[in-house]
């Protein structure tokens, strides 16, 4: 049971890093970010750097590349950065606010547990 716990707070903190990529990006077409469960699947590869350092995956790299893609509306993106807002404990700032750069990512936000969704374009 804890392991389970373990595993939902660090794939929350992967959201909050990828919060701030969705809030950047230019997307257009119809809404993808359905769900937090999607969110956290994308994500979960890179919970071990996000809570530990280390090095970043290739999966994760992908997933945070995946995330962008399917944020494609306002509303995908204010979803997506609730979900990683909510799921954001445990995890180290600095790891998430790195995470973009460390997989090619660029995002004109920083990454901030305090970030106000509403306002994600």
């Amino acid at each position: 049971m804890a392991m389970g716990l373990r595993v939902v707070v660090a794939a929350a903190a992967v959201m909050l890093v990828m919060l701030v990529m969705l809030v950047v990006g230019r997307f257009d077409a119809d809404a993808v970010v359905t769900s937090c469960g999607q969110v956290v699947r994308d994500l979960l590869p890179c919970v071990g750097y996000l809570k530990n350092g280390g090095l970043v995956s290739g999966s994760c790299c992908g997933g945070v590349r995946k995330l962008k893609a399917d944020a494609k509306t306002t509303a995908d993106r204010q979803r997506a950065c609730r979900c990683l807002k909510g799921a954001s404990a445990g995890i180290k700032v600095g790891n998430a606010q790195s995470l973009p750069g460390k997989c090619g990512v660029s995002i004109p936000y920083k990454i901030s547990p305090s970030i106000d969704c509403s306002k994600v374009k």
